[in-house]
């Protein structure tokens, strides 16, 4: 392919917007009531305060279309977008708006996300299978700074200075992982520390997104979580817990107590890849042994459970002095689970905690690309409405198809959001004009993606104060199933009565 013309770039569009797809997920944020829940619950003084239900959708929205820093955010502000969205803020206002936050505020955030997530699930089936079984996944990563203005900077388990992100996720078999809580520590903290306390946010949403009451509820973390007050928190939820164990004296006393016919051969769905013997693996064996755990504790905090043990070969003869001399051979991975699962399966569920590490990734990808702000609790709010952002993104793209609804964050805002547009005023409707042939996934163009039947009202979008309404008209096959299913929530979403929508 060549250029075939000679081409002078000129940017004197006022109608031409980059991101065509923006106005119907920041629709589907005002049908879950994000601007309500902000004027409810966000109460930051000053006139950095002032119209938060404004700038903190603002924010949001510029995250969704890609930006990773407060300058990013002024991607808002170009060709006809003050022309579809009202309350448009500079970004130095935004930045501004963001280091007003203390502590408290971002708890306030807190409240919105979690708030807002319940309400999307109305609209958008993003915990589709929750009455079967739900996981809930937690672990923390670090991101790194520079510099020595950055506020709760320091060197932690990683060897990396920066701040520490917390998160917990909410997954089912049939639905992707969204957020249900986040939390940003200083970077040289324990890992578990505070755990407990965010295990509690993703139980009460469950208990409040899912209409009927929750099926098997599953808290995965890895072994940094290891420990009494993790387990109890999950407990006094209603959660089943699974947890990889620490390898300490009384782990390895059980796993050499394991008969050698108790083990059982496994195959991997998958090669997997390990890192310590530079070799491929295929095969595995598992064996499971009553245990309890936390015995130097007081009795009461006793936690008698499963302990499931695989087992993988070790064959490179420089591995042989990374892990004792007690089973020499083999390298052993413990998991302490209370659920219900046969072994085998409860075993390859665990081993699925591994579905946090691409949400970590899709972060990192996006928002969390820098920790912006040298305040600390500036970086905190923006975490959190990070968290919003991906909710917001997942609930959009699984309403434009339950293929799409599993991708990546920048294959959906690829997809979806960064189609350019034109605004039109044809017969006193506007119009947003898409590019012919946008070459959509496959996947997106279901049967479902058919145009809105005439009589059906349309998207409504408010353009003015004063309530002047525009009507935009979706070429996009993907961008018409969003919208399609839209207006049939509208003023619904958070009523407990809103209609019920079948998604084939």
């Amino acid at each position: 392919m060549r250029v075939c013309h000679t081409l002078e770039p000129v940017f004197d569009d006022p109608n031409l917007i980059a991101f065509g797809g923006l106005p119907a997920v920041m629709t589907l944020a005002e049908q879950a009531g994000l601007h309500d829940l902000v004027d409810e619950h966000v109460t930051v003084p000053g006139s950095a305060g002032a119209n938060a239900s404004v700038k903190v959708p603002a924010i949001v929205a510029g995250m969704i279309a890609g930006a990773d820093s407060i300058s990013d955010l002024d991607v808002l502000r170009h060709g006809g977008m003050g022309r579809v969205f009202t309350g448009l803020r500079a970004a130095t206002t935004l930045g501004t708006h963001l280091r007003a936050y203390a502590f408290g505020h971002v708890r306030q955030l807190d409240a919105v996300a979690a708030r807002l997530l319940v309400r999307l699930a109305h609209v958008s089936p993003i915990l589709a299978g929750a009455e079967q079984v739900v996981y809930v996944d937690v672990d923390d990563t670090v991101r790194e700074t520079h510099g020595y203005r950055k506020q709760g900077a320091a060197y932690g388990y990683s060897k990396v200075k920066g701040l520490n992100a917390q998160l917990a996720i909410v997954s089912t078999p049939l639905a992707a992982p969204v957020i249900a809580a986040t939390r940003l520590r200083k970077g040289n903290i324990d890992s578990g520390h505070g755990a407990a306390s965010l295990i509690g946010d993703p139980l009460a949403i469950l208990r409040r997104a899912v209409p009927t009451t929750p099926g098997l509820v599953v808290v995965r973390a890895d072994s940094a979580y290891f420990r009494h007050d993790m387990v109890a928190a999950a407990t006094a939820g209603g959660a089943r817990f699974s947890v990889t164990a620490r390898m300490n004296k009384a782990v390895v006393r059980a796993i050499a107590g394991l008969d050698e016919a108790a083990w059982t051969t496994i195959r991997y769905r998958d090669a997997i890849y390990d890192q310590a013997q530079q070799r491929w693996i295929s095969q595995a064996e598992v064996a499971e042994v009553p245990f309890t755990a936390f015995t130097s504790h007081r009795k009461a905090h006793h936690v008698t459970a499963r302990l499931i043990v695989r087992r993988v070969q070790r064959l490179n003869p420089h591995t042989a002095k990374t892990q004792g001399e007690l089973l020499p051979g083999y390298r052993y991975h413990p998991v302490f689970t209370n659920t219900t699962l046969t072994m085998v399966d409860a075993e390859a569920a665990h081993r699925d905690h591994a579905i946090i590490e691409a949400v970590i990734a899709d972060l990192k990808d996006g928002p969390l690309a820098h920790a912006l702000s040298g305040k600390f609790t500036a970086n905190a709010a923006w975490l959190v409405l990070a968290s919003i952002a991906f909710n917001l993104t997942r609930a959009a793209a699984r309403l434009a198809s339950p293929t799409l609804g599993k991708a990546r964050t920048a294959t959906v805002r690829r997809t979806l959001i960064q189609v350019a547009g034109r605004i039109a005023n044809q017969a006193r409707r506007w119009r947003l004009h898409l590019p012919r042939r946008w070459p959509c996934p496959r996947r997106t163009r279901h049967p479902l993606h058919r145009r809105p039947r005439t009589t059906h009202p349309r998207h409504e979008l408010t353009n003015r104060p004063t309530g002047t309404t525009r009507n935009l008209q979706w070429k996009s096959r993907a961008h018409r199933r969003i919208v399609h299913t839209l207006t049939r929530h509208r003023g619904s979403a958070a009523s407990k009565n809103a209609e019920t929508v079948t998604y084939e």
